[in-house]
């Protein structure tokens, strides 16, 4: 290297040395020869730029100490790879330089998984899925060798934070096979009409459980929140044929509930009827059974009267058995038979007088008697 450009490099490393509070030594900045000077720092300067340096490190040394856990997450702690603590939401501390790290998993929350569609996320963009690829998790094969359509979505809680972690790699891979394969077995028990109709409540409550099974047998810390069947349908080349046999077994179901209805509201109605004609039936026999009884316990008194003083009772028999008959005539005439001449007075008096006349003295004689 010449000499005009070792003093040219000289002349930039003096300058920056000014900038920093370095100071030359007594002798012009030049090449170093046996028994020379080199450079002079300053005392004051070097201190300043110590306790920058030490300050610099202290602060990175605590940025790297402190840590902060959201309301939502819990904080796994490692230290050199290896599994300290569990650390719930807020402030906490930990040894720095990567000595201990903090994996945070959000333990509060519920996750889900959709299978067969995407919806879209909280930035309004879905993740890209081929066709092909959301075919092929819904395309299900019955229990009567049919292909039914089945999309639905899996809700988790992660309970333990160092097993999610640490006992599965791909731990969201491994939910949706697991929830996949249990979903296919489930349907392909059951008949292709369950499937798409009566049946989706009893198969999502078996896949949940099925799905739990599974996952507690693998100890990955997940709860199993909820399964539900968003839509299950036909294959489309045959959707058609499927919505007519549904709406055919629509109408078969209104027909036997409006029957139900109709029988429901007579039969109740024709069995009150009939108890109360029971009933009616059964008051008019205790009613006539006991009027004969009386009537029966009467005639035996009246027998025993009669054998006491026949002619007695036998008048007083006669004459209340006729004022029982005549109460409620208003234009009789009772004549006594020994009475005579009758006709022509009565056209004189006329049925008043009779009325007034003989039938009172008939009755002061029939009650005299």
């Amino acid at each position: 290297m010449s000499q005009h450009g070792d003093d040219q490099i000289l002349k930039e490393i003096d300058n920056l040395l000014k900038k920093i509070g370095w100071k030359r030594g007594p002798h012009q900045m030049k090449r170093r020869k046996a028994g020379g000077q080199g450079f002079q720092p300053d005392k004051s300067g070097f201190r300043l730029i110590m306790l920058s340096v030490l300050g610099l490190a202290v602060l990175f040394t605590l940025l790297q100490s402190f840590y902060m856990v959201d309301v939502s997450e819990d904080g796994v702690v490692t230290r050199f790879g290896r599994y300290v603590k569990t650390v719930g939401p807020g402030l906490h501390m930990k040894l720095p330089f990567n000595i201990e790290a903090v994996e945070r998993v959000k333990t509060k929350i519920v996750h889900q998984e959709e299978f067969g569609f995407r919806t879209t996320n909280a930035r309004g963009k879905s993740r890209l899925y081929s066709n092909e690829t959301l075919k092929a998790e819904s395309l299900m094969l019955t229990g009567d060798l049919n292909v039914a359509d089945v999309e639905w979505i899996l809700q988790y809680r992660i309970t333990d934070p160092w097993k999610y972690l640490f006992k599965a790699r791909d731990v969201e891979t491994n939910i949706r096979d697991v929830s996949i394969s249990i979903m296919r077995r489930v349907v392909g028990d059951r008949l292709v009409n369950d499937v798409l109709t009566t049946g989706r409540v009893a198969i999502a409550d078996e896949a949940k459980l099925l799905t739990q099974q599974v996952l507690d047998h693998y100890d990955m810390g997940i709860v199993v929140a909820r399964i539900n069947l968003q839509d299950v349908n036909p294959p489309d080349p045959v959707k058609g044929a499927f919505n007519e046999v549904n709406a055919a077994k629509q109408e078969q179901e209104q027909t036997i509930n409006r029957a139900e209805q109709e029988y429901n509201r007579q039969i109740p109605e024709a069995r009150g009827r009939a108890e109360q004609t029971i009933k009616d039936a059964e008051a008019f026999s205790i009613n006539l059974v006991n009027r004969s009884l009386g009537d029966a316990d009467k005639f035996n008194k009246i027998l025993v009267e009669y054998a006491k003083a026949p002619d007695i009772t036998k008048k007083r028999l006669y004459l209340e058995t006729m004022r029982a008959v005549l109460k409620d005539h208003q234009n009789v005439t009772v004549i006594d038979k020994a009475l005579e001449g009758i006709l022509p007075i009565y056209g004189s008096y006329g049925p008043a007088a009779l009325s007034q006349g003989t039938i009172s003295q008939s009755k002061e004689k029939l009650d005299s008697e």
